[in-house]
């Protein structure tokens, strides 16, 4: 069940930052270098020019369990996270809302779209100088590592997002659960523009058993 936990935690918490409060003080602002405000202005350029996106993904868990499935965004506020089986995960946001399927119990849970860290790849803007979930990047081997936070109740960081450069693209993200247990997702095949069928994100529904005669 923990593995399950990770995987429905750990993707909900990529589309983090976005819609979380209102911006920064302007003090965190001014805290940026001029270097890290210039990376960070690189970022949301290139969150801000995608308007839809399909990609591969593969996901480490805490225990090392291996998953696999495809991304598809649609801006404004669509998202679809499916895994392959034998996960019975499918995670998909449309119409303010974010709903997370479980096959294996035939189970669909909703959450309001704004108590979620959803808004960073439904957002049609961002800016993450003056976002209060994004409290530090840096440079490291040819990527740009935005560290944030999923609640303006924490101290540090507890996802972390890679995007390379010179040619920004993201590519991984960390998320650190509450038991210190760490979820790695890396993309693949990251198809930004592509057309995507509109079913993809229509609200999941449990399945209808058939009475037996």
């Amino acid at each position: 069940m923990r593995r399950l936990a990770a995987i429905a935690a750990a993707t909900i918490c990529i589309v983090l930052l976005g819609g979380a409060g209102q911006p920064a003080p302007q003090r965190l602002y001014q805290a940026y270098s001029d270097q890290e405000k210039a990376d960070l202005d690189k970022v949301s350029a290139y969150l801000n020019a995608i308007h839809s996106l399909k990609a591969d993904f593969d996901q480490i868990g805490p225990e090392g369990g291996v998953d696999q499935g495809q991304l598809s965004i649609q801006k404004p506020g669509q998202i679809r996270f499916e895994y392959r089986p034998p996960s019975p995960i499918l995670i998909v946001a449309t119409g303010g809302s974010v709903y997370v399927k479980n096959a294996r119990l035939n189970t669909v849970d909703r959450y309001d779209l704004s108590d979620t860290p959803l808004g960073l790849l439904l957002n049609e803007r961002v800016d993450l100088k003056t976002n209060k979930a994004v409290i530090g990047v840096s440079e490291q081997s040819g990527a740009i590592i935005v560290r944030a936070r999923t609640s303006a109740n924490r101290n540090n960081s507890n996802i972390t997002l890679v995007f390379s450069t010179p040619g920004i693209e993201l590519r991984q993200w960390t998320v650190r659960d509450d038991q210190g247990g760490n979820t790695t997702v890396a993309l693949q095949s990251l198809q930004a523009g592509a057309s995507l069928d509109p079913t993809l994100f229509a609200v999941p529904v449990k399945t209808v058993k058939q009475s037996r005669k």
